[in-house]
């Protein structure tokens, strides 16, 4: 009898595990607005404390190469499609480009065809107009603010309540405006708390999308006792507010992971950990990646995701395999059980993760992965073709069609080696051309006109009148 190496053993004793789990998991998916791959402690940050993420972190399995695109509305339309934000119309964060097709099917619709309660609670930012809401896409609960951040308003359908803030927010919860007290972040994590304290009680698995707007600016600290943490190490003034709102993330996560275990469901609850693109304060720390947020590079794309699930996974183990956000939908998909028709099997292009949640180390076939900015001025798509833009395949990125980096080799991507591989950048320029040609038909917000007035406005002003008394 074959005797196998004890990391092959436990490898092998990991994916049985899976493959004999028969209840369908809860799932919670918490991704924060502008945290980037640094802003952990487990990740070598001078100055940030997160003891709850790093206790996540290491229950995890991490996908140490996972991307997202540049910004937010982007992420947030591919993680719910499993494709390219670009395949769905949203090419930008305003303008109407935010707004996700409603051709497209969406992971909690998917999810609800399994059997589960679905819910929100935070950023949306995928159309504000009625029928782009996510009540039409597929969640049960809604608790959101509008737009793309708590107080921001655009020209046409994109902008929140008049006058919202960060503390005492109004959030849309269903079809009705609270307002609420407390700090925006605290407020969504208790109205979730309530929420899955009600669906454990129920015989079906929930999914919780836990989208808080926090760090995005504008920068308001949660109070003086996260402030005091970095004023006592001296760290540089301008990152006391972004910091302060990290760490109250980390301890609304902690109350989370409590409150689990002490509900008896920890067990079987996948609980996901992601950003939706790089961070804003990587001149403090960006973990060697260069650039950050609205950037082609790494340090634009590169996201912490960690997946605990300990009833499954009972090592906290690094998975280098290159992935994406766009592996969200047929991940979640296969884990519950859900089987993809065939319109939205075409529509997804993103791999499930369930062999490497098996086995970490398994083959994962090389693949191609796209990033665009987007972002250019209204009917100037063509000529802003290879501007902000990479492509990736294996260690390779090609970045602005014009600079080669070694990723593997160099993280930074300070070495450009275009003219040592001419061949490499001729089939990642071939392959690009390809993609664009197949997407920009796809480009269905480029000539939206919006409403004269934010939804979000008109629906306040129903509610409360022309003044809030």
């Amino acid at each position: 009898m074959k005797i196998l190496p004890l990391r092959e053993l436990l490898l092998a004793l990991l994916s049985i595990n899976i493959a004999a789990g028969a209840d369908k998991p809860n799932i919670i998916l918490i991704m924060p607005d502008d945290m980037g791959w640094g802003d952990i402690g487990a990740h070598g940050h001078p100055f940030i404390k997160t003891p709850h993420l790093d206790k996540l972190h290491a229950q995890s399995l991490r996908f140490t190469d996972f991307h997202v695109s540049p910004t937010c509305s982007p992420t947030r339309s591919a993680l719910m499609t499993g494709r390219h934000e670009f395949k769905n119309g949203v090419t930008h964060t305003i303008f109407e480009r935010e707004r996700m097709t409603l051709k497209a099917t969406t992971l909690p619709q998917l999810l609800q065809r399994a059997g589960y309660s679905t819910g929100i609670f935070g950023k949306w930012h995928l159309g504000d107009e009625e029928a782009y809401q996510p009540d039409k896409r597929g969640f049960d609960e809604i608790f959101i603010h509008g737009a793309g951040g708590i107080g921001q308003t655009y020209p046409g359908s994109c902008g929140d309540f008049p006058n919202n803030k960060y503390f005492d927010p109004a959030i849309l919860h269903n079809k009705t405006i609270v307002k609420t007290k407390g700090y925006c972040t605290d407020v969504f994590f208790r109205q979730s708390l309530g929420w899955i304290d009600d669906m454990r009680k129920t015989d079906k698995p929930f999914f919780a999308y836990i989208t808080p707007n926090a760090p995005h600016g504008p920068e308001v600290s949660p109070g003086s006792q996260y402030e005091k943490i970095y004023r006592d190490q001296k760290c540089p003034t301008k990152d006391i507010a972004y910091f302060s709102m990290i760490s109250n993330i980390d301890e609304n996560i902690g109350a989370l992971m409590d409150k689990l275990k002490q509900w008896n469901i920890d067990d079987n609850t996948l609980l996901i950990f992601l950003s939706d693109n790089g961070g804003t304060h990587t001149d403090t720390h960006s973990g060697g990646y260069r650039a950050g947020k609205g950037t082609p590079y790494q340090g634009g794309t590169h996201a912490p995701s960690f997946w605990r699930w300990p009833r499954v996974i009972h090592n906290a183990v690094d998975c280098p395999a290159l992935s994406a956000h766009i592996d969200i939908l047929p991940t979640l998909s296969e884990i519950a059980d859900v089987k993809l028709d065939e319109s939205t099997a075409a529509q997804v292009e993103g791999k499930s993760l369930l062999p490497l949640l098996k086995n970490p180390l398994s083959t994962w076939p090389e693949r191609t992965l796209v990033t665009h900015l987007g972002r250019w001025p209204k009917g100037q798509h063509e000529a802003w073709k290879y501007k902000n833009c990479a492509i990736r395949r294996g260690s390779y990125r090609l970045v602005n069609n014009t600079a080669l980096y070694d990723v593997a080799a160099d993280r930074g991507e300070s070495k450009d080696i275009a003219t040592e591989h001419p061949e490499i950048v001729a089939r990642l320029r071939e392959s690009y051309d390809k993609w664009w040609q197949e997407t920009v038909p796809l480009l269905v917000n480029e000539n939206a006109v919006g409403p004269a007035e934010n939804p979000f406005k008109v629906m306040y002003r129903k509610q409360f009148g022309p003044q809030d008394k």
